[in-house]
C-alpha cells in the first residue's frame, strides 16, 4: 500500500459501540441505521426523546439516551449513565448542528450564541467529558463533522462557515495530539445534503445527496481508516481547489458568489 492508513480501519462494526451525538435526524439519523445495520451498537443522543426512538425503531442493538449536547452537565450525567451500563464507547461521533443561511449584515447575538454553542462548543464540552477515559484505556476514536463550508469563507454562512473551520482546524489539532494516546480522530466534512436545515437554503445546492448516501460515505471512510472523510467528491474536489487559490483569484470568485 502506497499510504497507509491515518486511522485504524474499522473492520468489525459488531465488535463495536458507536454514540451519535445529534441522531435524532439527517445525516445523524441516516448514521446510527446504517451502522445498526451493519452490526454495531448504537446510542443515540439528541435534545428529543420521541425523534430518537423513532430512529431506534426498536433495534435491539439501540440505546436512545436523550441529551442537550449544549449543556456540559448532561455529558456528565450521560457518560456516567453510560459507565454505569458498562456501556462506553468505542468511537463517538459529534454531529449535533445548527445552521441558518446569513451574511454578515444579519448576525444577531442570540442565533449566534445558539449555532456556536451547538456546533463548536459542544465539542469541547463532550472532549472534557470523554477523553479522560479514552486516554487511560489508551483506546476509542473520535469524529467530528465539519462542512466544507469551514474551508473557504462561503458568502451566507457568516456563522456557520467560521465555526466549521474551527472544527476542521481541532480535528487536526487533536489527530496530532492524541494519536500518541492511541486515539482514532475522524474529520467528516460533507458538502451539500438534504436535511432540514439546508432546507433553509434559497439557492441550488450542487451535487446534493440524501442522509443515507452521506451516511454511506461515511461508515465508507471510517472502514478505510481515513482522517478526512469528505464527498461528494465531484463538489468537494473544486471547493479544495478553490482553497488552495491565491488571495488575488480566490476573493473576486468569492465576491461572484456573494452577489444577488
Amino acid at each position: 500500500m502506497l499510504f497507509s492508513p491515518l486511522n485504524p480501519p474499522v473492520r468489525r462494526w459488531h465488535t463495536q459501540r458507536v454514540w451519535i451525538i445529534g441522531a435524532s435526524s439527517g445525516i445523524g439519523a441516516a448514521l446510527a441505521q446504517r451502522l445498526l445495520a451493519c452490526g454495531a451498537e448504537v446510542v443515540l443522543s439528541a435534545r428529543y426523546p420521541s425523534s430518537l426512538t423513532k430512529v431506534a425503531d426498536g433495534h435491539p442493538k439501540a440505546m436512545v439516551l436523550p441529551m442537550d449536547a449544549c449543556d456540559p452537565a448532561a455529558w456528565q450525567s450521560s457518560w456516567a449513565t453510560l459507565l454505569e451500563r458498562e456501556c462506553l464507547p468505542d468511537l463517538v461521533i459529534v454531529c449535533a448542528a445548527d445552521y441558518r443561511p446569513e451574511h454578515c449584515w444579519d448576525v444577531r447575538a442570540d442565533t449566534v450564541r445558539h449555532t456556536l454553542a451547538t456546533n463548536l462548543a459542544s465539542v469541547y464540552f463532550g472532549l472534557e467529558t470523554i477523553l479522560p477515559a479514552m486516554m487511560a484505556r489508551r483506546s476509542g476514536g473520535i469524529a467530528l463533522v465539519a462542512s466544507v463550508a469551514g474551508y473557504i469563507g462561503l458568502p451566507g454562512a457568516c456563522v456557520y462557515g467560521p465555526g466549521k473551520a474551527a472544527l476542521i482546524n481541532l480535528a487536526e489539532l487533536l489527530y496530532a495530539e492524541l494519536r500518541q494516546h492511541g486515539i482514532a480522530v475522524y474529520l467528516i466534512n460533507p458538502g451539500f445534503v438534504a436535511t432540514r436545515l439546508t432546507a433553509k437554503n434559497r439557492f441550488a445546492m450542487p451535487a446534493l445527496l440524501t442522509p443515507e448516501q452521506a451516511a454511506g460515505h461515511i461508515v465508507g471512510g471510517l472502514e478505510r481508516g481515513r482522517f478526512e472523510i469528505h464527498f461528494p467528491y465531484r463538489f468537494t474536489t473544486w471547493i479544495k481547489v478553490l482553497r488552495l487559490m491565491p488571495y488575488r483569484l480566490r476573493l473576486p470568485l468569492l465576491q461572484r458568489l456573494a452577489r444577488p
